[in-house]
């Protein structure tokens, strides 16, 4: 299911983790690779793909919530302002909302969307679980290097937040991501 607005959606029951990140962050192909699918969710070469939220349904009481990439997708200005308005609504709102995962680009980590969701999700109490998204694309090193500065930066916030190197290319870090996600998914904090 896909929808433009947070008054659209399922009923707000049971479990649902949503998957944000920039329009670059390879959030599609993750959510692809962590479901052991190669289409569920739409990917492309042209960063801002996803513009409505997406629903996948797992059974009746569980969902992976897709939505729209933030940052610099070329998008009508008009459909930006949407979403500026939208995903705030649905963050704050969404009773069922049981985490949030959040891709990182490895090579551009910590941009000024990406703090704001760590401090929302600090100041809501809502775990999140970031996922330092292409690490292929950098040596273990470097790798470990933005790993630890992005552990250093939340230590700093309140509240269940937790990172880990990821790549949905070589699917690295698929099994630690699902073990954070099924929790949530079954209700175990």
């Amino acid at each position: 299911m896909s929808v433009p607005k947070c008054s659209m959606l399922p009923s707000d029951e049971g479990y649902e983790v949503a998957f944000a990140g920039r329009s670059n962050s390879g959030k599609s192909s993750a959510l692809n690779v962590l479901c052991g699918q190669k289409k569920l969710a739409r990917t492309s070469r042209t960063p801002g793909r996803t513009q409505h939220l997406v629903v996948f349904n797992l059974d009746s009481e569980r969902r992976l919530m897709d939505l729209p990439g933030f940052g610099y997708a070329k998008v009508a200005k008009g459909l930006r302002s949407h979403w500026e308005q939208e995903l705030p609504n649905y963050l704050e709102s969404r009773q069922s909302l049981a985490g949030l995962v959040m891709l990182m680009d490895v090579r551009h980590p910590l941009k000024p969307q990406e703090e704001v969701l760590i401090e929302w999700c600090s100041s809501c109490g809502v775990s999140m679980r970031i996922l330092i998204n292409k690490a292929d694309k950098v040596s273990r090193g470097e790798g470990l290097n933005v790993l630890s500065s992005v552990n250093r930066r939340i230590a700093m916030s309140s509240g269940t937040i937790s990172a880990q190197l990821f790549s949905a290319t070589k699917q690295q870090g698929v099994e630690d991501a699902w073990c954070a996600i099924e929790k949530w998914l079954f209700g175990v904090v």
